[in-house]
């Protein structure tokens, strides 16, 4: 055949046509989901970097920290911390005396502990007036949570690395007196010394029950002041708490023996 027949002409351009016809509307639909899964997958990304700095602060050092559970004449207390870039920033009681009067107790007295507790970020707090057992329970639970808190400070600390850290680490120890018996029970005291300074004590083990947790909340936080401002167990001893006081100073002497000072 020298040329083609025009019906055979038409009938390929037609298919072409057809064909071509086809190929848009093949390719219109297979842009439009590419265009709807990229436009859903921006939001899964922004979520994804938002979760990747929070994960970090948690790292940097924030998380919760409960305490030992103290057993007090009207049940048990246990406090849980909050802590942000080593900052206590709440802080709850878990568990609390309850039933009967003590319902009453613990909800007058838990919330100012609450409070006190991250205004001071020690457990050097005042107990509440008419709730003494449970103030003295929370504040031996949150002593607890903070020594917990430090101890996994000084870890993290020590992990980086870094020659500055672990020289502050060598620098800061924590030494724990000898038991001191008195006629109204046990006193113990516990010292934080850094660069050759005491710069904390507090007494893990005092008297307690009846009339000695009035005079235990009353002289302890003097004696602790003391012993911080001097240095030395060579302290005055609070008036009314005379047995507290010496069995403080005993252990306080050991606790100093211990630190070399």
């Amino acid at each position: 055949m020298r040329k083609s027949h025009p019906i055979r002409r038409v009938v390929l351009a037609t298919a072409a046509t057809v064909s071509g016809v086809v190929l848009l509307l093949a390719l219109k639909p297979a842009s439009d989901p590419a265009s709807a899964q990229a436009a859903g997958a921006a939001p899964q990304q922004t979520a994804a970097g938002q979760e990747s700095p929070q994960g970090g602060a948690a790292a940097a050092g924030t998380g919760a920290v409960t305490g030992d559970v103290v057993q007090t004449q009207y049940g048990p207390v246990q406090v849980r911390l909050t802590v942000a870039n080593g900052k206590v920033t709440k802080a709850e009681a878990v568990q609390a005396p309850k039933g009967g009067t003590s319902d009453q107790k613990t909800a007058l007295s838990v919330p100012k502990l609450n409070q006190e507790a991250v205004a001071s970020g020690n457990a050097n707090i005042d107990s509440v007036s008419g709730a003494t057992y449970t103030s003295t329970g929370y504040k031996k639970s949150l002593q607890s949570a903070l020594d917990k808190m430090k101890a996994s400070s000084s870890q993290s600390g020590s992990g980086g690395g870094s020659s500055s850290s672990g020289g502050a680490a060598q620098a800061s120890r924590t030494l724990t007196g000898k038991v001191a018996q008195t006629q109204y029970g046990p006193v113990q005291v516990r010292i934080t010394v850094a660069n050759g300074k005491v710069t904390k004590a507090e007494a893990v083990q005092a008297p307690k029950g009846g009339t000695s947790d009035q005079k235990t909340a009353l002289s302890v936080p003097k004696l602790n002041q003391e012993a911080v401002a001097s240095g030395n167990a060579n302290i005055d001893s609070v008036s009314g708490a005379t047995y507290t006081s010496t069995g403080y100073k005993q252990s306080l002497q050991s606790a100093l023996d211990q630190a070399g000072g």
